[in-house]
């Protein structure tokens, strides 16, 4: 394995990553926090399947980025980091995995109890297994994607999401996994 190769993808990933949690300035931005509970503001449960039938379960863990940037009246930039565990079950095996991704989201401005939204981010993963079924994932780290949309009715967070994993060709061969996925949450 490219150890150097993965230490720079790493830098480019974890860059971003900090940037987004930090204090960043905008000329519309807002100074103030949007919302402070804990280290962990909102739980979740997410079911999906891969299109050759690979089901795939989340337990989710968010913290919002507490900023709100380039902030209209259609709307602003924010997000959330994500922690989750994961679990997949298809063609006889089992594959468990955890993940961290920052989450950036554009979110409408309808109501304070209706915030329709759209999302991306890019996280990481080490997973317990590298094949599952006839799918080589090559290693243990993989790449996070999602884009998605989602809805906040209240404290719940309802959204539909598209997820890829792989190893962004770190080792080949690198088969992925793409994923279809539907998640609730709830924020407290």
């Amino acid at each position: 394995m490219n150890y150097r190769k993965t230490l720079i993808l790493s830098g480019l990933l974890i860059g971003p990553t900090l940037w987004a949690g930090g204090n960043i300035q905008t000329p519309n931005a807002s100074t103030a926090p949007v919302k402070s509970v804990s280290w962990i503001d909102t739980v979740g449960f997410s079911y999906g399947q891969s299109k050759d039938n690979i089901d795939i379960y989340r337990l989710t863990f968010r913290k919002d980025f507490e900023r709100r940037w380039w902030e209209t009246d259609t709307g602003y930039l924010s997000g959330y980091w994500e922690g989750s565990l994961n679990y997949w079950n298809g063609y006889g095996d089992h594959n468990y995995g955890v993940a961290l991704s920052p989450v950036f989201a554009y979110y409408f401005n309808t109501s304070n109890t209706f915030k329709p939204y759209l999302e991306a981010g890019i996280g990481a993963s080490l997973w317990s297994e590298t094949r599952m079924g006839p799918r080589d994932l090559s290693t243990h780290f993989l790449f996070e994607d999602r884009i998605g949309t989602g809805v906040r009715i209240g404290n719940w967070d309802l959204s539909f999401r598209y997820m890829h994993y792989s190893n962004a060709s770190i080792k080949k061969p690198n088969d992925g996994i793409d994923i279809f996925i539907g998640s609730v949450s709830y924020r407290f």
